[in-house]
């Protein structure tokens, strides 16, 4: 892999969605800060999820997450449809990248896409409620093996998707199902026997519980558990996504 060449365009990725940075990072923080104000205010004297947290407070880590597994799945994925629609994809298939650069460039800009938003989001939420960092490590491990995972994925949502109605289907049918079902608003212990089975098939559910870990020391399971199921899921989609990359799917034709 050339260093350099992954490095030049790991930088044109990142000066991509920091020169609309207005659209790219601010709007998904005030997005969250929404989510915050209206839930909170609603259900802050009617849910208690951990013993001596506030509902509020529960909900910030999963805003926090939700916020860094989208914005790296948008990163790689419409950047990579938009080079494909526009014709502008040739420019970097000319150049000597392998498909490794390719990968390390898209998803390590993926990853500081979600970073900073999610790290914008915990910045904003602060002001409205306290937070104790009780196990910090896992906050980091789960930010970065989630943010790598969705950046993966958006590259293979990008890969297969040929115009932005694919696209925006992959990202609707999938990518926020299996976020919103993952326990962002909610404890998974509180569902009926069926549906807590299911949220366990959700690996979205182990990057928020494990996440969550972080700030409260609770979680619904083994922070653990969640990062063998997590560290599994990022290692089969990243090998996935190299092999779509070396094949040339969908980039050579």
């Amino acid at each position: 892999m050339s260093l350099e060449g992954a490095g030049t365009l790991f930088r044109k990725e990142v000066l991509r969605f920091w020169k609309v940075s207005f659209q790219t990072v601010a709007a998904p923080v005030l997005t969250a800060l929404l989510y915050l104000l209206i839930f909170g205010h609603v259900l802050e004297d009617r849910v208690q999820v951990y013993p001596g947290v506030g509902y509020t407070s529960f909900l910030v880590p999963g805003l926090v997450m939700m916020s860094v597994l989208q914005n790296a799945f948008a990163n790689s994925s419409s950047s990579l449809i938009q080079s494909k629609i526009t014709g502008n994809l040739v420019f970097l298939l000319v150049t000597p990248l392998g498909h490794r650069a390719w990968f390390a460039a898209y998803v390590g800009a993926s990853m500081l896409r979600g970073l900073v938003v999610g790290l914008g989001v915990l910045l904003v939420t602060a002001w409205f409620v306290p937070l104790r960092l009780a196990e910090p490590w896992w906050i980091v491990v789960f930010a970065a093996l989630g943010a790598s995972l969705l950046g993966s994925l958006g590259l293979v949502a990008g890969l297969w998707a040929d115009k932005f109605d694919q696209l925006a289907a992959f990202q609707n049918f999938i990518v926020m199902p299996m976020t919103f079902l993952s326990g962002v608003f909610y404890s998974v212990q509180s569902l009926p026997g069926v549906w807590l089975a299911v949220s366990h098939l959700n690996p979205f559910f182990y990057m928020i519980d494990g996440f969550r870990r972080g700030f409260f020391g609770q979680s619904d399971i083994s922070p653990w558990i969640s990062l063998a199921v997590v560290g599994s899921a990022a290692v089969v989609v990243a090998a996935f996504t190299l092999r779509l990359l070396a094949s040339g799917y969908k980039l050579r034709q």
